[in-house]
């Protein structure tokens, strides 16, 4: 059960120029099905984008600062995972920072320094836009310091590194475990034109007015496309019992959705990347993410996509992080 707080970020579905264009955040420390402004809200909200969190407390104190998403500007992010002795790198990891991604830290979370080493990562993080791929070369980047760091304090235990980053136009997603022997956190994605009840009890599913998917191998990484696609929800674990409807995003790739609802699946190659075409990509162990409880059914990063903005967020999603 994680019980430790939720958060909740949402972009306007219309532009307003008095509110600007940064997300909102609702984040409560409260469990998330026990309350009650999180449903009210939950009805009447409409968005092309939303990020969804729950907490499961492993590092950090029980408050609103710890929760999830955090925010900078445009930039929302989440995390599902964990790093590996984090107290040992924690001040190598502050003094790398810039002063503006440094101040920027509210909590004491892993998660929230990884956020601010990303943001340090951009070449200017106070940009009004982003494209994806600066966004995507600032992940690769952080993922790639955090392994630097743990090298350099012989930090032995793998780390988790699920991160999802958006500018409310463009969503980078990464399934990363720094090993090449164990599995990383479970991710999962489906897409299509609807998501919508088809019974009472909040059994939902997802429809596609055209049945055919494009799967097309673009520069050595792949890109999924349904026209005309509108909705595409990632999720650590699928958030249905139409199991069909998801497909599972490979270890140690990252998942790019760029502007025009395109979805890129792209591998992450360093040294922790196993090929496909290895024998030992169908061997990864998955005792270590299951011990950590993030292989377990309905524990999920939830980001929601709607093109049209069609469609209402009528519940919370749960994940699981830090």
């Amino acid at each position: 059960m994680n019980g430790d707080g939720f958060g909740v970020g949402w972009y306007d579905s219309v532009y307003d120029e008095e509110l600007g264009s940064q997300p909102c955040i609702f984040t409560s420390v409260t469990p998330a099905w026990n309350n009650v402004n999180l449903t009210r809200l939950a009805e009447k909200i409409k968005s092309p984008l939303v990020f969804a969190h729950v907490r499961a407390t492993t590092a950090g104190s029980l408050s609103l600062d710890n929760c999830h998403p955090f925010v900078h500007g445009k930039l929302m992010f989440m995390h599902n995972g964990g790093i590996a002795d984090f107290h040992l790198l924690k001040r190598r990891l502050q003094k790398d920072l810039p002063d503006t991604a440094f101040d920027m830290v509210q909590g004491n979370t892993d998660s929230e320094w990884c956020f601010a080493l990303l943001l340090s990562k951009l070449p200017d993080c106070n940009a009004k836009s982003f494209t994806p791929e600066i966004l995507r070369k600032a992940m690769s980047d952080t993922i790639a310091t955090l392994n630097s760091y743990a090298e350099e304090f012989n930090i032995t235990e793998p780390s988790l590194m699920n991160f999802c980053v958006t500018d409310g136009e463009s969503v980078v997603v990464t399934r990363y475990i720094s090993s090449k022997t164990e599995e990383a956190a479970s991710l999962w994605f489906s897409s299509g034109t609807e998501f919508s009840e088809y019974a009472e009890g909040g059994h939902y599913k997802m429809s596609k007015a055209d049945k055919r998917e494009n799967i097309i191998m673009v520069r050595g990484y792949y890109m999924f496309s349904s026209p005309p696609l509108t909705i595409i929800q990632i999720a650590s674990e699928p958030l249905t019992f139409e199991r069909a409807d998801w497909m599972e995003i490979k270890t140690n790739h990252m998942v790019v959705i760029t502007p025009k609802m395109n979805l890129l699946q792209i591998p992450i190659k360093d040294k922790y990347y196993v090929p496909p075409s290895d024998p030992a990509s169908l061997t990864r162990r998955p005792e270590f993410a299951r011990e950590k409880g993030l292989l377990n059914t309905r524990k999920a990063i939830n980001a929601t996509v709607d093109k049209k903005a069609s469609q209402t967020v009528r519940r919370p999603v749960q994940t699981q992080a830090h």
